[in-house]
Order: structure tokens, then C-alpha cells, then sequence
């Protein structure tokens, strides 16, 4: 189950990755929910999706907290 969750995340992240706001309120909300393992993996899948948005690269600092 936990690991439905991590790819939950992923998925709906992808989808509002239009909008840096609504990114960051997605991103929030996974923080909270997700395991500390979890939160690694995601972080990593983080830092290579962003790498060609540059207006959601302020979002690495609400999961490195």
C-alpha cells in the first residue's frame, strides 16, 4: 500500500506541474503523508523531473525540510 501511495504522488505531481502553486500544495500535502523512506525516493524523482521547470525549482525546499 505504501508504495501506491509514492506513485499516487508522482502521478498527480505530473499533472499539476502546470501551475508552480498548485504544485506546491500537492508537494505539501505528500510530505505529510508520506513514509521517510518514501519521502528520499521521492525527493531523488524530484530533483530530475524539475530539472527542465525552472518555476518549480523553489519547491525542492518544502521536501528538504
Amino acid at each position: 500500500m505504501p508504495r501506491a501511495m509514492l506513485d499516487y504522488t508522482k502521478t498527480i505531481l505530473q499533472k499539476v506541474s502546470f501551475d508552480a502553486k498548485l504544485f506546491a500544495k500537492e508537494l505539501q500535502k505528500a510530505v505529510s503523508r508520506l513514509l521517510p523512506s518514501e519521502l528520499e525516493e521521492l525527493k531523488i524523482w524530484l530533483q530530475y523531473f524539475i530539472l527542465d521547470k525552472p518555476e518549480l525549482q523553489p519547491t525542492l525546499v518544502l521536501i528538504k525540510s
